[in-house]
């Protein structure tokens, strides 16, 4: 069994409907006035964050709470990072005071793959680098299912900064598993090479991408990862590759909007697309409440099978 969920690339389709199913039940904890279960009671949840985070973050902590759990939130401004001391090191500190589950976000792709084997914590990848964000992508399957009543068949569009994001990694692998066709469009620039490979279709015009189109998912311009040049300004970019309510009419009538958020407004989606009915943004962010608790609570009775 994996003890760890450190991407989506490595579970079967089996195991990502599982994961499904059980956020499904986890979501009617969400509903009730008194969200709080058993399911983690005696456990201990570490969030170890080297990047800066507000809704994954609080999503982790929130989940772990609402189950009973013991968290605690590690940031490294505020740990012996600022000491010297390593990656290694600090996780098997925090392995060594009884940490059961490890969430894990760092800017070096592969961070988690590194730390896992090292310490008997179930470690969650949480982000890493230009890798992976496994848990996004479940909650942003949960809600394409909840929507469409499943995701075999479906036409997925994602636009925007496809070469930076960990996002649109794990939404490939995991959104291809379970059967849909995955479209991928935007600048050249932000496209990275051979990313075909993958079974996505590569668009450079952002009408062609959405064409007839189930879901349209944006993704964030990434200046803090970008080098300049890339495109000459995020006017420019809008203009040419942003979705408003004109370019969403390209989609079909009944098309999901959908980001990780934060949104740039003006910039990936214009106001009138992220306010408009055709948005599912907001129960995306509930939806990751219930994706994490259910991912802690499936690590703490096995993992996942080999």
């Amino acid at each position: 069994m994996k003890k760890d969920l450190l991407g989506l690339k490595e579970l079967e389709a089996k195991d990502i409907q599982n994961i499904l199913d059980t956020a499904a039940t986890m979501k009617l904890i969400l509903k009730q006035p008194s969200k709080k279960t058993p399911h983690l009671q005696g456990k201990t949840v570490v969030n170890l964050f080297y990047e800066n985070s507000t809704r994954t973050r609080l999503s982790f902590e929130l989940a772990a709470k609402y189950m009973s759990a013991n968290a605690a939130n590690i940031t490294a401004s505020g740990s012996s990072v600022q000491k010297g001391e390593t990656l290694i090191d600090t996780a098997r500190t925090i392995n060594a005071m009884g940490t059961d589950i490890l969430v894990m976000r760092h800017n070096m792709s592969g961070a988690p793959h590194l730390i896992a084997p090292l310490v008997s914590a179930s470690v969650i990848n949480a982000g890493d680098g230009m890798d992976e964000h496994p848990t996004q992508a479940l909650l942003d399957m949960l809600t394409i299912t909840e929507k469409k009543g499943g995701i075999k068949g479906l036409k997925i569009a994602i636009i925007g900064d496809i070469n930076h994001s960990r996002v649109v990694r794990s939404n490939i692998y995991g959104l291809t598993k379970l059967g849909a066709e995955v479209s991928v469009g935007g600048p050249g620039t932000l496209i990275p090479p051979g990313i075909e490979r993958l079974g996505v279709k590569v668009f450079r015009s952002v009408q062609e991408a959405i064409v007839d189109a189930d879901v349209v998912m944006g993704l964030r311009i990434q200046l803090e990862r970008q080098k300049s040049g890339l495109f000459p300004s995020l006017r420019e970019y809008y203009r040419f590759f942003g979705v408003d309510e004109k370019r969403l009419k390209f989609a079909k009538p009944d098309a999901l909007v959908m980001h990780p958020g934060p949104v740039n407004r003006g910039v990936e989606f214009s106001s009138g697309v992220i306010d408009g009915e055709q948005s599912v943004i907001d129960e995306q962010v509930t939806n990751g409440v219930a994706v994490r608790m259910a991912v802690m609570y499936m690590l703490s009775r096995g993992g996942f099978a080999e």
